[in-house]
């Protein structure tokens, strides 16, 4: 579905631009009016992905982090983040729950959060050139009182 408004932003992997790209993207979102289960939900998807970026796609370096969102008739938030890190080796395997790379310091439960607190999850990656990850919510809006 065409967009109806949308942004692009791009920022360093650095933990301290998590918590911006949340802030952000629910700022965007508010246009919707949503509920404040579905901010919620739709920071705590963008927090994981952007996590992801940070820790996977660019272990021991910094790199770009690669964020958009559109707002479609429909009433739909679409976000798009991505990054031109590592890439992922067997995408299925890296969506199983518990699944992760880095051993026991990591808990293996991104893909599995994004995917509760979103409507859709496309992940798309490809070794060494980077990982797109899609995540779409649709916003009810509050009742007009």
């Amino acid at each position: 579905m065409k967009a109806e408004n949308e942004f692009r932003l791009s920022f360093d992997s650095k933990s301290v631009n998590e918590g911006f790209s949340r802030a952000v993207v629910a700022a965007f979102a508010a246009q919707l009016d949503p509920t404040i289960e579905e901010i919620t939900d739709i920071k705590t998807a963008v927090s994981e992905a952007v996590t992801n970026c940070i820790v996977h796609a660019y272990r021991d370096t910094v790199g770009r982090i690669y964020i958009s969102a559109a707002l479609t008739g429909d009433n739909t938030l679409r976000i798009n983040v991505r990054d031109r890190g590592c890439g992922i080796e067997d995408v299925k395997k890296a969506m199983e729950p518990l699944y992760t790379t880095l051993g026991s310091e990591r808990a293996g439960l991104g893909f599995a959060v994004m995917e509760s607190f979103t409507d859709k999850l496309r992940v798309r990656s490809v070794p060494g050139k980077g990982t797109s990850v899609t995540l779409y919510k649709k916003i009810s809006g509050r009742e007009q009182g």
